[in-house]
């Protein structure tokens, strides 16, 4: 098994304990993420929804991202992946969820924001979590490490939630 695929599993056992739900809203991973957490038997009793929302009228459209927030900020950007995962619970009624947006390469990067730079934000109940990762590699590298460290924020905050019930 590997280690993406231990990650999801992983992730499965505590959202079970906590009977909880996820759900997931990506961009340039491409809807890795929630192939990674499918992959894994019996994963409909903690999976919700996976929203791929490659383009900006598709942020707007399923997750209700603000169309001025792509002028102001970037798609790549705290605020965007904030109001995707917000998106992604309001849609989905999940407690857990998690945004990416990035730029996997080869092309699209900029001085401010080159080519590996991904934002990652994690939804817990009414809580946001939000980190900017810079990422080495190519394009399938990048998106790798995308899904390993979306994966590696949910259980860190599942976990979190298990020690606060006891």
């Amino acid at each position: 098994m590997n280690e993406i695929t231990q990650l999801a599993a992983e992730l499965g056992r505590r959202l079970q304990v906590l009977n909880a739900h996820v759900s997931t809203a990506e961009s340039c991973t491409g809807g890795g993420i929630a192939e990674a957490i499918t992959r894994i038997a019996g994963s409909s009793a903690w999976f919700e929804a996976g929203y791929v929302t490659y383009s900006n009228r598709q942020k707007t459209q399923q997750l209700k991202v603000p169309g001025e927030l792509f002028e102001q900020v970037g798609a790549v950007s705290r605020e965007v992946v904030e109001a995707m995962v917000r998106g992604a619970q309001r849609n989905s009624h999940a407690r857990f969820a998690v945004a990416v947006s990035g730029i996997a390469g080869p092309d699209g990067g900029s001085p401010a924001k080159p080519v590996g730079t991904v934002w990652l934000a994690w939804g817990v109940g009414e809580a946001v979590f939000s980190e900017c990762r810079h990422f080495p590699g190519n394009r399938d590298e990048v998106r790798r490490q995308t899904v390993k460290a979306a994966l590696e924020g949910l259980l860190q905050h599942a976990a979190g939630e298990i020690s606060n019930q006891g």
